[in-house]
């Protein structure tokens, strides 16, 4: 199996390219590309170029523009990364018979409501970067052979992000104020490359599992709820940690305005892939701790 990777420098990219190998033959790419081969999703004939150059049994489509509030200034940019470059991908995917692997988000819904959302529910992103990367999983799916993953909160230990953040911020404050009215469940890269490729092999042998799924981890939190957890496991890990466990105030998402609005309700429901891929998903705790075991060398 050959397989069209994009995106390998990203979050999700880089564990890709571990649990892909296994399969087959990889040709991951990131921005610059790799002399002939076009990464650039600002390129969009480029991208054509290279799908019939490599002529991939399946491509996975790790790249995006996920700077959400910067999306609200430049939404072309947005837009040909997140949906017209995809739709590139699925038109040279399906003329080869390949299958095109593409993630999503939850910021597809309104955030509306505490019931987990499912796949077939309405969409309503609140924002550009919810619009493009809705038009990118319309765009994807013309591909007749594609595996749509919408997920949420996605972290990985390689690179700034949330946990990072609260943990600066906990050895260097005596009060944290965190958001506390957005519900969703962190979701590890390790996690979606994973499932990623369990799903693929399981995909080649049937192909009637083609379709979109939703992928994060079991349980729910809040981003306060998120960074207590995250802080406390510093602080018994021995780790110099200054704020106290109730100086940690949980706040409204109106107390840090934003260009682009956040979906309060980010819940998704998994039954859909657990029973289509025979999976048991764990609980989103695992993965944030085992994350955290990376960052502070344990």
């Amino acid at each position: 199996m050959k397989i069209l990777l994009f995106g390998k420098r990203g979050q999700v990219g880089w564990e890709l390219q571990r649990s892909l190998a296994p399969l087959g033959q990889i040709v991951a790419l990131d921005h610059a590309g790799d002399g002939s081969l076009c990464g650039d999703f600002t390129n969009l004939a480029g991208l054509a170029t290279c799908v019939r150059a490599v002529a991939p049994d399946v491509i996975v489509n790790a790249a995006a523009h996920t700077a959400v509030d910067k999306a609200e200034s430049e939404p072309e940019l947005a837009t040909t990364i997140n949906a017209l470059a995809p739709g590139v991908l699925a038109e040279e995917a399906d003329r080869l018979g390949s299958w095109l692997v593409h993630y999503s988000t939850d910021y597809v819904f309104d955030g509306s409501g505490t019931t987990p959302w499912r796949e077939g529910d309405p969409t309503g992103p609140l924002g550009v970067y919810g619009r493009s990367k809705l038009a990118g999983e319309q765009a994807a799916a013309r591909c007749a052979r594609h595996l749509i993953f919408r997920t949420s909160w996605v972290f990985a230990a390689r690179g700034n992000n949330f946990a990072r953040t609260m943990l600066r911020l906990a050895s260097e404050r005596d009060q944290l104020q965190v958001v506390a009215d957005q519900i969703g469940a962190p979701t590890g890269a390790e996690l979606l490359a994973d499932v990623t490729a369990h799903a693929i092999r399981s995909a080649r042998q049937c192909p009637d599992l083609a379709g979109l799924y939703h992928l994060v981890p079991g349980g729910e939190t809040s981003w306060h709820g998120y960074a207590r957890h995250v802080i406390e496991y510093a602080r018994q890990a021995g780790q110099a940690i200054r704020v106290a466990p109730e100086a940690i105030t949980a706040v409204p998402s109106s107390a840090y305005p934003v260009p682009a609005p956040r979906p309060h309700n980010s819940r998704l429901d998994t039954h859909k892939l657990q029973a289509a891929f025979d999976l048991i998903l764990p609980d989103w705790q695992l993965g944030v701790d085992r994350m955290l075991m990376e960052i502070l060398g344990q």
